[in-house]
């Protein structure tokens, strides 16, 4: 029996998660959970770091009272956001959020004055993003950043936590591939880039993959948790790494839609697939477990939802989403359908705000109610996946045959059968813990428990019970599909 602890930090909230190993199957059980909010000051977001760095002491504190004896210790985040280190070995000011409108236009002015959209494409295959790292950096060095001028190091959010650890400075390669900065085929970061932005390599850490050991716990730490010299490894840091290693899946011929605020829908690949067509669709190449390429779109999720609860909570209304979810199922279908990836949806004043008037200038009918504004996210959403399902399939290098849920969405039955029905295939649907459960398992096979990603993915299977959805009303969201392209193209006119 094994125990390994992983540091789950998501965009809203975060976890420390106790994993155990035993026969041959994985159980999870939650330590501690806190929030993980922007601060919004003088116009700009930012992260709180040191709210992160107490919350991980926190969760540290606990294993360590459980006396189970922890093996390592795994932490993985969301992407692009980093953390400046100055010459004195210490953290300067305070990282940005990547929902700061610094970035507004950025790319566009990158690619005028530096280097070509097409020739960044070409080397590193990533999505075009307005918070993409590349961009925030640029943006900081426009904006003469005494920050970014004082930088010795540059690390990216789970190296710098890790760094916090264990006093070692690493870029971890998951999680750099979401920058925009790492060539897709050298899987470095790309000397080009760096020099456009007046960066080298060596002012990031060395480059470790998932599995390979960043350090242990300083004697600091130790004394601050009771826990002993502890290593901590190098899972998949971006926390879509993580969550795609622990896809139950017994064979590859499958997409997976990693759904939470972010929905991430894409295809494991082991070479990358950079030409006019995926350069035209936007995809993105980031870093997988075992070299895999994640050839994968960002979709906007639940931000959407998350955005018109905290409304609705300031109004007083009701913002269970097992009511929302009983709304929304009988709500009219197809009321009114957005584009979930329009720009107005990015950080709008007011979501609900941005939905009527998205809906008002491609003459729909306006949402009103809870149940009406819960519908149209999540047809529109299950539309959008059709749309990208579709790309995958005729991009992917082999069959695709089935589409696999994880993370919080694959516990909202009503919108897996309606991507279901929208893709037309079968929605394999869990677990929702995925994101944990990769970052432990990758710890698992660095410590030798498991020899692969296959048979990381087997224990998965074997520790996880999952829902199969089979599509049913495919007809009616044929004829839906058509009007949603039919409204992009007026939303764009």
């Amino acid at each position: 029996m094994s125990h390994y602890l992983a540091i789950d930090l998501g965009a809203t909230s975060g976890r420390t998660i106790l994993g155990t190993l035993s026969d041959g199957k994985l159980q999870l059980e939650e330590l501690t959970r806190f929030p993980n909010s922007i601060v919004r000051h003088g116009g700009r977001c930012y992260w709180d770091i040191w709210h992160l760095y107490e919350e991980m002491l926190r969760g540290l504190r606990e294993a360590a009272r459980r006396k189970v004896g922890i093996t390592s210790i795994g932490i993985d985040t969301w992407g692009v956001d980093f953390v400046c280190i100055g010459k004195d070995g210490h953290i300067i000011g305070t990282p940005r959020s990547y929902r700061d409108t610094h970035t507004d236009g950025e790319p566009q002015r990158y690619f005028n004055e530096k280097i070509p959209a097409h020739r960044i494409y070409e080397l590193t295959g990533i999505q075009v993003m307005p918070f993409n790292s590349l961009f925030q950096l640029s943006a900081l060095r426009r904006a003469e950043s005494p920050v970014l001028a004082a930088a010795e190091k540059i690390l990216f959010l789970p190296d710098a936590l890790a760094f916090l650890l264990t006093g070692n400075m690493v870029t971890e390669y998951t999680m750099a591939s979401t920058s925009q900065m790492v060539n897709a085929s050298t899987r470095r970061l790309e000397p080009e880039i760096l020099e456009s932005l007046g960066l080298d390599e060596g002012m990031f850490g060395r480059q470790v993959m998932p599995g390979e050991t960043v350090g242990t716990l300083t004697p600091e730490i130790q004394s601050l948790t009771g826990l002993g010299a502890v290593p901590v490894v190098a899972v998949a840091g971006h926390d879509t790494g993580s969550a795609v290693a622990a896809v139950p899946a017994t064979d590859r011929n499958f997409a997976y839609l990693s759904s939470g605020t972010w929905s991430l829908m894409g295809v494991e690949i082991d070479s990358p697939v950079i030409n006019e067509r995926s350069e035209a669709e936007n995809f993105t190449h980031e870093g997988g477990v075992e070299g895999t390429i994640r050839f994968l779109k960002n979709i906007c999720g639940m931000w959407l939802l998350e955005r018109c609860r905290e409304e609705w909570k300031r109004d007083g209304l009701d913002t269970d989403y097992s009511n929302l979810v009983a709304l929304a199922g009988g709500a009219e279908p197809f009321r009114s359908i957005i584009f979930p990836d329009d720009p107005a949806f990015a950080n709008p004043a007011s979501m609900t705000e941005a939905i009527r008037s998205y809906c008002e200038r491609t003459s729909q009918p306006v949402p009103e109610s809870q149940a009406q504004f819960t519908r149209c996210i999540y047809e529109s959403l299950a539309l959008r996946y059709r749309q990208v399902f579709g790309l995958l399939r005729e991009f992917a290098q082999y069959p695709i045959n089935r589409l696999h849920v994880i993370g919080g969405g694959s516990r909202n039955a009503l919108l897996n059968q309606m991507t279901a029905d929208a893709i037309g295939a079968d929605v394999v649907a869990g677990p929702m813990e995925c994101t944990a459960a990769g970052n432990i398992m990758v710890q698992a096979k660095a410590a030798g428990e498991v020899g692969s990603l296959t048979e990381l993915r087997g224990v998965i299977a074997r520790s996880n019970e999952t829902a199969t959805f089979h599509p049913a009303d495919t007809g009616a969201w044929e004829a839906a599909y058509d009007t949603y392209l039919d409204i992009i193209k007026k939303a764009n006119s």
